[in-house]
């Protein structure tokens, strides 16, 4: 009996990957697409840049697929941290500037929500966190990663993604209240 490439871990399809097999990065990109493309999108605040980073990362990885090392850590971590990375580079300096007019564009996924008053609000607080607090409420409270695997993904210690995380959550809080006071 063989085993479909679906049933294969991460690293078995990347050394299909090396070795020329189309099928193993398909299902490489299936599984790992959806995730690449959320933390991009929650990083950035843009469908346009998030699509450009997921296409970018998994290019990157059909060119060079050696450049994933099993022993540094999962697959996951190695994606996000290129997307991450990417970005970054793709952002700049000052992101925040450059994402305010998306927030209310048409393509909105929030515009038609009863809440979306508030989950604009919450998502421009999130994209005005320095991006070392915003790196840590993306993976683990929007993108549900653990502790270690944020450390391992942020090349930092556990301790330092707990007190990130921590400090993250107050800054929210201390901007989601003052916009309710100004609100009353």
């Amino acid at each position: 009996m063989t085993t479909l490439p679906e049933q294969l871990n991460d690293e078995d399809l990347i050394r299909l990957i090396k070795i020329g097999q189309e099928g193993a990065f398909t299902v490489l990109y299936r599984r790992h697409q959806g995730s690449v493309f959320r933390f991009a999108l929650h990083m950035s605040g843009r469908t346009d840049v998030a699509e450009e980073v997921t296409q970018d990362v998994f290019l990157e990885l059909a060119k060079r697929p050696q450049q994933y090392q099993p022993d540094r850590g999962n697959m996951q971590s190695f994606l996000m941290g290129m997307a991450r990375n990417k970005v970054r580079r793709r952002l700049g300096d000052d992101p925040v500037s450059s994402l305010v007019e998306s927030l209310v564009a048409p393509d909105d996924p929030f515009h038609d929500c009863a809440r979306s008053r508030e989950l604009r609000a919450l998502h421009m607080a999130i994209l005005g966190l320095p991006p070392r607090y915003r790196e840590v409420i993306v993976l683990c409270e929007l993108e549900e990663l653990d502790y270690q695997t944020a450390a391992q993904l942020l090349g930092c210690a556990i301790g330092t993604i707990r007190s990130r995380l921590s400090r993250a959550r107050n800054i929210l809080a201390a901007k989601l209240g003052r916009r309710e006071r100004c609100a009353i």
